[in-house]
């Protein structure tokens, strides 16, 4: 990609501001929160539900300022929530009584 193609606010690959920190290789445990996570995203494969392309296409478009505010796992929880309201499968009042939200 050269430096006049514009890019989306989550393509961080090569941009020269993240180039200077190490990537950490070693292996990362997972919380209990990934692991919930990842689980209800591959029932929600299983089921046909959504898809992984529905996924990553909500994780790209959370809005800059919240994208870069959440965890790898956040991003996938928002996205997941997001894509379960447009489709009608939750209702703003079910997630709010979830969260224990009035």
């Amino acid at each position: 990609m050269d430096q006049e193609t514009p890019r989306a606010h989550h393509d961080l690959g090569g941009v020269p501001k993240f180039m200077c920190e190490p990537v950490d290789i070693e292996p990362h445990a997972l919380t209990d929160f990934d692991r919930e996570v990842d689980a209800i995203r591959g029932i929600l494969g299983a089921k046909q539900i959504m898809s992984v392309d529905e996924l990553r296409r909500g994780i790209e478009s959370i809005p800059e300022d919240q994208y870069h505010k959440l965890s790898y796992y956040r991003r996938w929880i928002r996205s997941i929530t997001d894509n379960l309201l447009q489709k009608g499968i939750i209702t703003e009042a079910e997630l709010h009584a979830a969260l224990g939200e009035s």
